[in-house]
């Protein structure tokens, strides 16, 4: 990029900006099934969140990849920063009301 005229800043280039990230790896989450009892890892893209307005109404669920068991737990806030902040997609519900 070039020097901006109106702020004097230089400017700098993608590549530049990037060069010292180091990548990610993705993040993976332990589960289990409750109706055969297998122990399985999940990556973010399996996991759905559901945020209610009560602790009764926020949960995740998945689906467990060898026996097809839909499960649904629920989720504290714990458990709601670590899906968070491991990239699991969420849902905000809204009460009708």
């Amino acid at each position: 990029m070039s020097e901006s005229a109106t702020t004097g800043v230089t400017g700098m280039s993608v590549a530049a900006a990037f060069a010292g990230m180091r990548s990610v790896a993705p993040v993976v989450f332990r589960a289990g099934c409750p109706d055969c009892r297998g122990r399985f890892e999940l990556g973010a893209s399996a996991l759905r969140l559901a945020i209610g307005a009560s602790s009764r109404t926020t949960f995740y669920s998945f689906t467990y990849p060898d026996c097809g068991a839909a499960v649904r737990k629920p989720a504290g806030e714990r458990i709601v920063e670590l899906l968070t902040g491991g990239g699991v997609r969420t849902l905000r519900l809204h009460s009708t009301v």
